[in-house]
């Protein structure tokens, strides 16, 4: 538009008449010729121009094509973004949420243990003073014995020592009745740590 604007002649320049001294109406065939060749320069540099117009749309086109094209793509990749964000937000919670009840239930296992232990110092705090008396029972008997040796006749001892025997048979039953006491305790507490362990890594299986 501005090289139409600039163009140094007009088509009224050039379909005027110029006036001839002779005041002749009609124009001589040079002057048509001129008249012609002027049209013909001014339709050529018309052409060019409108070629360069045309030209120059096409490349704005062009150029607003890419720029709608890279503005579509930017919005899928916004809205890619955005929705990869909203699902790690979802994560991240779940994850929270995973870690909170992890947290609670290692706190649970963590008082059972704490259970688990005071009952087994309990129980072998037991079996200590239950052997401890065994123990305390058995050297009283055998100083029974070895007074009673030098009071009762050869011929009484073998009763003696049977009824010693049965004693100590007696106490050595409550010993080991008392140890498989304890270790029925210490299976309970392995089982039940195996158990939920084995929960454990069913609840996390995906």
């Amino acid at each position: 538009m501005s090289l139409l604007l600039e163009s140094s002649f007009s088509i009224e320049d050039i379909i005027k008449t110029p006036k001839s001294p002779d005041k002749r109406t009609e124009p001589r065939p040079v002057e048509l010729l001129i008249k012609l060749r002027n049209l013909q320069q001014a339709k050529k540099s018309l052409e060019d121009e409108v070629k360069e117009t045309t030209l120059f749309i096409c490349a704005r086109k062009e150029e607003e094509d890419t720029l709608t094209a890279e503005a579509l793509q930017l919005e899928g990749t916004l809205n890619e973004k955005e929705e990869l964000n909203r699902s790690m937000q979802l994560k991240c919670e779940d994850i929270q949420l995973e870690a909170q009840r992890q947290l609670e239930q290692n706190h649970q296992k963590e008082e059972l243990v704490k259970q688990y232990c005071f009952q087994i110092q309990e129980t072998k705090l037991k079996h200590r003073k239950i052997r401890m008396k065994f123990e305390n029972q058995l050297q009283q008997l055998i100083e029974q014995h070895k007074n009673l040796s030098t009071v009762f006749t050869p011929q009484r001892l073998p009763a003696e020592i049977q009824s010693a025997e049965y004693t100590t048979e007696q106490l050595l039953k409550a010993e080991q009745q008392k140890l498989e006491q304890l270790t029925k305790l210490l299976d309970g507490l392995s089982h039940t740590q195996h158990a939920e362990m084995h929960m454990d890594t069913y609840e996390k299986a995906p």
